[in-house]
Formats: C-alpha cells, structure tokens, sequence
C-alpha cells in the first residue's frame, strides 16, 4: 500500500475530466440562476452536494491518487473505473440536474429535454435491466490485454474519464429523478429482480481477477516501479478485491433507493385508483377481464 504522504500529495491535471467539470459547472449555475430568475428556489444542500460531493469526487478520482497513479498500477485503475461509474454518478444526481433544467428551461426547451430523455438509447441504458450487462461488459475488459490499453492509451483515458461517469448518470438517475423516469410498481418490481442478479454479475470480474493465478494482461513489468508497487499478479489480486468489494457494496444503497422509488409508486398508482368512480373501475375491470379471454 502506498504511503499516506504519496496518497495526499499526488496531484495532476486530467485536461479531459477538466473540461468536464468546467461544462458540468457552468451549466448547472446558469440553471440556478434561470431558477431563480423564474422565483423557484432551489435547495442549498442540492448545489452543495452538486459540487462538493459529485464534481469533488470526480476531481479527486481523476486529479488525485488514483488518477496519476492509475497506468501504473492496476488497483488504481480499476478504483478510479468502478468509482466513476457507481458512486461519482450517485452523488452529482443529489444535486438533480434534469428536476434543475425543468425549473430553469422555458417550454421549448423542456420539450426539448422530453425528446432526449425518450430516446431509444437513453431509455435501454436508463433501464436497470441493463445495468448487469453494462457493467458485465466493461469489467470484463479486464480479464484481457486490453486491461493494459485502457490503463496507458492517453485516448482511451480520456475517453473513459468522460464516457464512464455519463454511462453511470444514465443508471442512476432513473432511480434519483424518477419522476422523468416513470415506470409502474410491476415494473419496477422486475426491476429489483435485475438488480440483485447485478449483485452476483457485477463481482465475477473482480472475483476472476482476484483468484486468477497468472497475469491476465500479460504485463510482467512496471515503469518506474516505487518500492511499494506490488508485483503485477499481487497488483491484479488487488484490483480484483477492489472490484468485487465496490461491485458488492454500492448495490446496496441503489436497492435501498429502489425500494422507496417503488413505495412512491405504489403509492401513487393507489391514489390514482381511489380517484376513480365506481363507473370507471367497473369499465377497467371489464378491460382486463376482455384481456384474459
């Protein structure tokens, strides 16, 4: 394990997640002041947590540690990897940022935001039966040479610094923002299932890399190996315990966000019903009983 001082001290400048958070950050104050302009004010603790929790921990994962240290050691690696797409997402969209530009945008605008949010694409990686195969696909990149070219390519960096953090917005903020995401209580409840199969599909890169006894990159050495790098089949074993332990425990927050997202619904579709009249349910009854023959 690398010394503290290492840790404290080991800063650079990750140009891409820059531009970023500079975009991120622009946009979401030009959103707070369109709000306020329009007398909607919006919660201090959200902007707070927009920049301090959500875009401090992308500044941290990709200036700090783990990101000057990320081509040379594979835990590094696979901790600025996991992070950004399970836990940088989770806590930019405390901040809210599509509830922000329906308070801030004008009607065309929110029109606007309607088409994006129902597209095709956006709707499958929005959906949390995906999530397992997502994440299936990109950890298992792992297992193969191209471990090493994610970590040393300076494209395929960048790429991910941006790409990963915006995949895992999409699967979060269904659950965050579920009012622009409505599903139903019985969908949600196929949901659940999927995200507990993602408990058991997530970990099984890091559990391979974690009991694999050979160096599955076929990476043998380090440049500018410091005296507390490990050796690269100890580094997997590492970025393996790292992956299986942050595939395992983020699941449970997301499941626990699932289950209240699920009682609103529920709740919802209850009040939905009560406002029926009798006439009304009498005519859906007729309907389901019309699709059971």
């Amino acid at each position: 394990m690398p010394p503290l001082d290492v840790v404290l001290t080991a800063w650079q400048i990750d140009w891409a997640a820059l531009a970023m958070m500079i975009a991120a950050g622009v946009l979401y104050a030009l959103g707070l002041k369109a709000a306020a302009a329009k007398d909607r004010r919006w919660p201090l603790w959200r902007t707070l947590a927009f920049y301090l929790l959500g875009l401090g921990s992308l500044t941290v994962l990709t200036c700090g540690f783990p990101g000057v240290y990320s081509a040379q050691l594979r835990w590094a690696f696979t901790l600025k990897v996991s992070l950004l797409l399970f836990v940088v997402p989770l806590l930019i969209g405390l901040g809210r940022p599509i509830s922000l530009a329906r308070a801030a945008l004008p009607p065309r605008g929110i029109a606007r935001l309607n088409v994006v949010l129902a597209n095709r694409l956006v709707r499958f990686v929005s959906n949390s039966m995906a999530a397992p195969l997502l994440g299936l696909a990109l950890f298992s990149t792992f297992l193969t040479p191209l471990f090493y070219t994610l970590r040393t390519d300076p494209v395929a960096g960048a790429l991910l610094t941006v790409g990963i953090p915006l995949l895992g917005l999409l699967m979060a903020l269904p659950i965050i923002e579920e009012t622009d995401f409505h599903r139903s209580s019985a969908y949600i409840t196929l949901e659940f299932v999927f995200v507990f199969i993602e408990l058991l599909i997530d970990a099984v890169p890091g559990i391979l890399l974690r009991l694999n006894g050979q160096v599955l990159d076929h990476v043998m050495t380090t440049q500018a190996a410091l005296g507390w790098f490990p050796d690269p089949l100890r580094d997997q074993q590492l970025a393996g315990d790292v992956l299986w332990f942050i595939c395992e425990i983020v699941d449970l927050p997301l499941i626990i966000l699932m289950f209240m997202r699920f009682s609103r619904s529920d709740k919802r579709e209850a009040r939905g019903f009560d406002d029926l009249t009798d006439q009304q349910l009498d005519e859906l009854n007729e309907q389901h009983l019309r699709r059971g023959r």
